[in-house]
């Protein structure tokens, strides 16, 4: 069988050269069994038969005519030329039209002749038509009923303006799976298949294009995401497991006097539960002698922050270097400043080395950083340079880690003469399902509990036409003491994006605020990172009362004084990036507030970002919106949005046959870590296929 599947598509009846090269270049199919891997995204039902008049009221549905065909004629030239023909039963008429294949269409098409045609129905000008239908030439002996279930297949503009359309895949992979040879090796041991009750993967296959009936289409869908899923956490267990057995981590078995001092001593505010939690969890990790590789989500102002500080101070007293990059400048001059002020009574030593470091202050800190005398060193991308060399390394933090490459983050992971402990953090929470898969070999810390005393943030949505409403609202809060964030999409005006921008943006806030009675910072990407920190400075310290900017401050700017976030143009950010900007405000004991601006006109996906921020502040449910409107991100590249590399399962609608298959595959680790029992062959097998490729995932 492997030999039919490993057939080159070329030598598959009805296809040839031409047809082959389309369907590779198009849709990756060199063989028959990358054909029978080109799932069909949905069925049609075409054993049910419309009439004219059934259709007459409806409008954008598929439907399935009988009848006979009588041409009109080619209309109009260029561009917008164009074929039409009537199609008429015993019940009405529609018009059919043709823009392309147009000559094919006019020999094909003969009267007196029953055709069946199938496609989408539309309504032009209160005249019900069909463009591009696809025809099939009745016989006598045609049954209906034979059709039932028909695959449709995702296709490119390349391969239709190439004449290759659904009818062509449909005739291809009915060519194989309905052939009594047609054989699939089995990818899943028997005792999981009986388990489970599944069908053979030969008949779940067979079943997925051509199903008989419903219940047998669901049956092999529920077989074929299975073992996608088997396989993704199967992969992730087994790097998990190899990690384990062949990287020696470091042993930290003191809780010594940097932690001991600190906590008892000098601790700004009370750990939440759910912080003592997770320290408990990385407490746990670093003694044990294994490489700790832990993932702590917590929502914005959580505090992930200081649970690093104090895993930090673990790492020194057990002798080691700590250290932690941030995506941004900002971010990092702000763990910098964080850290430094609650190290200030302590015998601790930081150091911040980003981008614009000056040379002399570079060569300083690396020479202390090699000799030791550093010991927790906070930077950006500069972190990564090849000169940049620690003398102990021993506790890695990674902030924000969906804004690094994972190829990055391997740089860094390397700096420690043994590997480090790992910590990657984010604000940007995901469901645990969707954790347990993206992050399937890290192990997983939540903080899902905030400080006391914070008081939920009240977002609201206006629109452009009631601004001078909501600018009244921001003098009232200026007049209490209080700050504003006012956020814009774009620095510069641009003819291509309708959208506000920092610099018009920042005259029309002036019209409606008034300096010098109202006094403003100015920040965005391109301004140098000293006047960036000028302009911080001054609105920290309360110098002035609004923050025109960009979406440099999305992360690191914690000013408690602050109690309102404005945001133009809100409908064009995406959800993880507006539940970020909304986490600048809400820091102190005040209420704050955060106003989502936007035009009259909103896009579906704008109109449910927008609605959801409003509805929630939970990270975690306006994660799962998020999923929903993005995709997860492939699992093992180096790719970091977009869906998983599934074809079949997805993990926001099938949890259940997830934690299913999750759990199978960690039942069979523990029976067969090494996969050299008989039983395993099929997995064997199927592992064996598997590409070779570099597997970030065991990095962060």
């Amino acid at each position: 069988m492997s030999q039919l599947l490993d057939t080159k598509i070329e030598f598959l009846k009805g296809v040839g050269p031409l047809k082959a090269e389309a369907l590779k270049s198009e849709l990756g199919i060199f063989t028959v069994g990358d054909l029978i891997s080109h799932y069909p995204f949905r069925h049609e039902d075409r054993s049910k038969i419309y009439t004219v008049a059934e259709i007459l009221r409806q409008e954008d549905i598929y439907v399935q005519l009988k009848g006979q065909i009588f041409p009109q004629g080619i209309v109009g030239q260029g561009p917008g030329r164009r074929f039409t023909a009537t199609f008429r039963d015993h019940t009405g008429e529609i018009e059919l039209v043709w823009f392309k294949s147009i000559s094919y269409i006019e020999k094909y098409i003969k009267p007196g002749i029953q055709f069946l045609i199938h496609g989408k129905i539309s309504n032009f000008k209160g005249r019900i038509n069909m463009a591009h239908p696809e025809l099939e030439a009745l016989t006598s002996e045609f049954n209906p009923s034979l059709l039932g279930l028909t695959p449709v297949y995702p296709l490119t503009e390349g391969l239709k303006r190439k004449k290759i359309e659904n009818k062509l895949l449909n005739q291809l992979t009915k060519q194989v799976v309905t052939q009594a040879y047609f054989q699939v090796p089995e990818c899943l041991p028997v005792s999981v298949i009986h388990k489970f009750k599944f069908v053979s993967r030969t008949q779940a296959l067979a079943d997925l294009h051509f199903p008989p009936n419903l219940q047998r289409l669901e049956e092999a869908k529920r077989r074929l995401k299975f073992d996608e899923l088997f396989y993704l956490q199967l992969r992730h267990l087994q790097l998990k497991g190899n990690r384990n057995r062949t990287i020696r981590g470091l042993v930290f078995e003191h809780v010594g006097e940097h932690f001991n001092t600190y906590y008892n001593n000098y601790m700004p505010f009370e750990l939440t539960n759910a912080q003592k939690r997770v320290l408990k969890e990385i407490r746990m990790d670093v003694k044990t002698g294994k490489q700790m590789n832990r993932l702590l989500q917590g929502d914005v102002g959580s505090g992930k922050t200081m649970v690093a500080m104090l895993s930090m101070l673990l790492c020194l007293d057990n002798g080691h270097q700590a250290c932690i990059m941030a995506p941004t400048e900002i971010l990092a001059i702000q763990h910098s400043i964080s850290i430094t002020e609650w190290m200030e009574n302590m015998n601790v030593n930081v150091a911040l080395l980003t981008g614009s470091t000056t040379k002399k202050n570079r060569i300083e800190i690396l020479q202390k950083l090699a000799a030791g005398e550093i010991d927790i060193l906070v930077g950006t991308h500069a972190l990564l340079e090849e000169d940049v060399a620690f003398q102990k390394l021993g506790f890695v933090v990674i902030d924000e880690q969906h804004r690094f490459g994972v190829a990055q983050r391997a740089r860094l992971w390397k700096k420690g003469q043994v590997v480090p402990h790992i910590l990657v953090m984010t604000a940007t929470p995901i469901p645990r399902t969707l954790a347990m898969t993206v992050y399937g070999d890290l192990d997983v810390s939540v903080i899902d509990e905030m400080p006391a005393g914070r008081k939920p943030i009240v977002t609201v949505h206006r629109h452009e036409s009631t601004r001078p409403l909501f600018m009244d609202f921001l003098r009232d809060e200026i007049a209490k003491g209080r700050q504003i964030y006012y956020v814009f999409p774009l620095i510069e005006d641009s003819e291509k994006l309708a959208l506000k921008s920092l610099m018009s943006g920042y005259d029309m806030v002036c019209e409606y605020l008034s300096p010098p009675t109202y006094k403003y910072s100015f920040i965005h990407g391109k301004m140098k990172p000293a006047d960036k920190e000028s302009e911080m400075k001054k609105f920290k310290q309360g110098q002035t009362n609004i923050m025109v900017a960009t979406t440099v401050i999305e992360v690191g700017v914690n000013v408690p004084n602050a109690s309102v976030m404005v945001i133009e143009n809100a409908e064009r950010f995406g959800l993880a990036q507006l539940h970020q900007l909304r986490g600048r405000v809400g820091r102190g004991a005040e209420q704050s507030y955060c106003i989502l601006i936007s035009g009259e006109k909103l896009s579906e996906n704008g109109r449910k970002r927008i609605k959801t921020m409003v509805k929630t502040n939970d990270g975690f449910e306006i994660a799962k919106v998020d999923l929903e409107l993005r995709g997860p991100g492939e699992l093992d590249g180096t790719k970091q949005s977009g869906v998983l590399d599934l074809k079949l399962a997805d993990i926001r609608s099938d949890e259940s046959i997830l934690i299913a298959a999750r759990n199978e595959a960690i039942l069979w680790l523990e029976f067969d870590e090494m996969l050299m029992q008989p039983e395993s062959l099929p997995i064997r097998n199927e592992l064996s296929k598997t590409p070779n490729r570099t597997i970030w995932s065991k990095i962060s």
